[in-house]
């Protein structure tokens, strides 16, 4: 069977058995046939059911229920997760989009773009066989399933499963990158005249995002071992956010990492609040597997998870993904396809491949090994200074590093870039950009564990801090 056969036999029935549902003669709660068993009805091979199966998950047909099978799913979506009136009417109109996406239907008259076919002797298509082996799957030149390569979806979905995160394939979107996922993410929950909650210090791109959609943004004090929950009883209780944004493990820019008690109360105050979390986890592939995840407590009811490759693999890559409930993933996707129409799935592909050569495992303990030995130099050298570390749990590229009273950090950065040294004032990092003399975070800078024992960045602090006292 080719290639063009196989994916024209998928439509098909994923048509037919769309169809039933919508007759009635499958029944909402039904448990669909095994994956063999309907292999065998259809006359297809186990691996094309897999994906007809994928694809009315990802259509809102069937649910896939851990170590139970796929039932046919109840029609609607709590309204908590429904798409606002204006992304309705917006998907309502690239319905079309979606066809050429998702292709239910094998006659394809109606298409936007040549038949793979006519790409086969492309010139890309040529290079890329270099580099497939035999029996790999081949080549994809359209535009694919938009919510990202199955292969890899379903890689990510047992990646999340070894961090006790249980999810269907069909609630993982792939993304271009962690910052894509964030976009989704306010474009789908927030509205102008909104207010959330961030780190502070915290990931500064998130601000400039949700500043630039208007949204208001109060910060959550960090502590060395997470959030200041009365800080953050206090900030809910003064602007009543819809979110909190924040990263749990090897936090940007602090290093830190929450505490299993931290990462349960937290939980239990958003619950109370009506409080959506969308925790961001970037370096997740060389922290614990076991370490405390807010969505491994919280299993996606309120928490949205995002991860990336960017970190740990390459940030020219960019590939990231969403994790959510199965009707927001739905939702992300729909908003996805309508603002990027889909990612890359020659990407995609090309870290499928690492992770299922065992390559990209290999590279994570090589990484794992530079981070640990850059992270003790960092604090040797640090502490020959006397400087402050903010926290020494580390795993990840980051440090805290606090500054004495009277030397700015932005000044110093001012003085730093005269001589060709990059550093980041702590500052950039504060959402409200300016803190009490009391807080110990008034002043510092992000360190990379990386670069941080470089002599002339070295030499350059010391004789900060000899003009400083």
């Amino acid at each position: 069977m080719d290639e063009q056969t196989d994916s024209n036999r998928t439509g098909a029935i994923v048509a037919r058995i769309s169809r039933m549902i919508d007759e009635g003669l499958l029944q909402p709660g039904r448990r669909m046939a095994s994956l063999r068993l309907a292999a065998g009805e259809y006359g297809v091979s186990k691996n094309t059911m897999v994906e007809v199966y994928d694809r009315l998950v990802a259509g809102g047909r069937l649910e896939a229920r851990r170590g139970a099978g796929f039932y046919v799913r109840a029609p609607g979506q709590r309204p908590s997760e429904a798409p606002p009136p204006h992304m309705s009417e917006a998907i309502d109109i690239v319905s079309l989009l979606r066809e050429q996406l998702c292709q239910v239907h094998p006659v394809r008259v109606g298409d936007g773009r040549p038949p793979r076919s006519w790409m086969e002797d492309s010139e890309l298509g040529r290079h890329l066989r270099l580099r497939t082996g035999k029996g790999d799957l081949p080549v994809e030149h359209g535009y694919g399933d938009p919510v990202g390569y199955a292969p890899l979806r379903a890689q990510i979905g047992l990646m999340l499963a070894e961090r006790s995160i249980q999810v269907s394939p069909a609630q993982i979107l792939l993304t271009f990158g962690a910052n894509h996922a964030l976009d989704l993410i306010i474009r789908q929950l927030l509205q102008p005249g909104d207010t959330v909650l961030v780190d502070s210090p915290g990931y500064y791109p998130l601000f400039g995002k949700l500043k630039l959609a208007r949204i208001e943004i109060a910060g959550v004090r960090r502590l060395p071992d997470g959030p200041d929950l009365d800080d953050l009883a206090t900030q809910i209780a003064r602007h009543r956010p819809k979110v909190f944004f924040t990263q749990s493990l090897a936090h940007n820019p602090t290093g830190g990492s929450i505490a299993l008690p931290i990462a349960h109360r937290l939980l239990q105050i958003a619950a109370q609040h009506d409080l959506t979390i969308v925790e961001d986890d970037p370096f997740a592939d060389v922290m614990p597997a076991s370490a405390p995840r807010l969505a491994a407590l919280d299993q996606l009811e309120r928490v949205i998870y995002l991860g990336t490759f960017s970190k740990t693999l390459s940030a020219s890559l960019r590939i990231g993904y969403v994790a959510a409930s199965p009707a927001l993933a739905r939702s992300l996707g729909d908003m996805k396809m309508l603002t990027v129409v889909n990612s890359s799935g020659y990407l995609e592909r090309l870290v499928s491949d690492l992770i299922a050569s065992g390559q990209y495992r290999h590279h994570l303990k090589r990484l794992k090994e530079r981070i640990g030995k850059a992270t003790r130099n960092a604090f040797g050298g640090l502490e020959r200074l006397g400087l402050p570390v903010f926290t020494r749990q580390g795993g990840g590229y980051y440090l805290w590093v606090g500054l004495p009273p009277g030397l700015d950090d932005l000044a110093l950065a001012r003085r730093a870039s005269e001589q060709g040294i990059f550093i980041a004032p702590g500052t950039v990092f504060l959402p409200e950009r300016h803190q009490p003399e009391t807080d110990e975070r008034a002043a510092g800078m992000r360190i990379n564990v990386a670069y941080a024992d470089d002599p002339a960045f070295l030499t350059f602090l010391q004789a900060e801090l000899a003009n400083a006292t």
